[in-house]
């Protein structure tokens, strides 16, 4: 193999894992608004609606000559349930795609999910669910500089590279799974606890057909609501993943204020909230919900060791969510909105 290839082909993907110190792969700091990435357990889990159509999108270090772009779009709907709710089947659909650095290091994902949810009792839920995956992963050398294209003065591309490819891909299929208990012993508190597992099969991901397995992740998360009067609702929620040495822990607190609610029972209201990742940045949360659709935006505010080289920039995201049913109304379970 091209020594210098090599080379370019480590400097290309450190850059490209290493949007944090704790983190590797596909992340938003907006986790509870990508819910089955966090959790196949997830796929149609809620308490008012039928179904659910999402988009999330991240752009990171804005401040470097090349940002790294997130986005995701997914869908999920329930299916199959029985008279009283208490069972049913969730289905969902996702794509989540994600650019880095000059050679367009990239990665393509395409997702489908099921899970099941069975109520265990007048105040519990526990849910189920897989996923699997058809990744894409490439890397495009037109893009990247060579030193035998310096002319003297400046690079200039249409000159040869000298390297034996211009595009290199990789696919694979990828597995996931997890499981959820809920917790509701009122219609004013929702506990949650949920454990995920990605990568079950630890699939080969090398652009040269080298034997490199991704390594198991297993995540764990917490989530809560807790109505504390008509018009405020408290949701604290914690996210731990690892993989291999590295791995990253997120946690803060969002509140919902309730403006008014029109005769369908829509809300329209008010979401602020903090979060932490550890060791690595501060997240501000700001949207809001109307109509079935609701809008967040955050900002990473990196605190870490490279907070001086990107200038404290981190990561813009935004989420859009809407929310809906097959027909006018259903009747609600007995816990909050979530």
């Amino acid at each position: 193999m091209n020594l210098r290839r090599t080379w370019i082909l480590i400097m290309v993907l450190s850059v490209a894992v290493a949007n944090s110190a704790s983190a590797q792969g596909i992340h938003f700091s907006q986790f509870y608004n990508a819910p089955m990435l966090l959790n196949p357990a997830n796929t149609a889990l809620m308490s008012e609606t039928d179904y659910r159509i999402g988009v999330n999108y991240r752009n990171q270090w804005s401040s470097v000559p090349v940002p790294f772009r997130t986005f995701s779009g997914y869908a999920d709907f329930q299916l199959l349930r029985n008279q009283n709710l208490t069972n049913w089947l969730g289905l969902g659909l996702a794509m989540f795609s994600d650019k880095a650095g000059d050679g367009q290091l990239a990665l393509n994902r395409y997702e489908g999910f099921i899970a099941y949810h069975i109520q265990t009792g007048n105040y519990s839920m526990v849910s189920a669910g897989i996923s699997g995956a058809y990744v894409q992963r490439s890397v495009d050398f037109t893009r990247l500089k060579f030193d035998r294209q310096w002319d003297g003065f400046k690079f200039d591309t249409q000159l040869g590279n000298g390297e034996q490819y211009k595009n290199i891909q990789t696919t694979y299929i990828d597995v996931g799974a997890g499981v959820n208990y809920a917790y509701y012993p009122n219609e004013y508190t929702y506990i949650k606890l949920g454990v995920g597992v990605a990568h079950v099969n630890m699939p080969k991901e090398s652009f040269y057909g080298q034997d490199n397995k991704i390594g198991i992740r297993p995540t764990a998360s917490l989530d809560a609501l807790f109505v504390t009067s008509e018009t405020f609702t408290i949701n604290p929620s914690v996210y731990y993943t690892r993989q291999a040495s590295s791995q990253e822990l997120m946690y803060g607190l969002k509140i919902s204020a309730l403006i008014n609610e029109d005769d369908s029972g829509n809300p329209t209201s008010v979401l602020a909230g903090l979060y932490h990742r550890y060791n690595e940045s501060i997240v501000p949360m700001l949207g809001f919900q109307w109509s079935g659709v609701s809008f967040t935006s955050s900002y990473d505010f990196t605190m870490s060791s490279l907070s001086s080289d990107i200038k404290m920039q981190g990561a813009l995201e935004f989420a859009i969510i809407y929310q809906g049913l097959y027909s006018g109304y259903r009747d609600k379970m007995n816990c909050p909105r979530f």
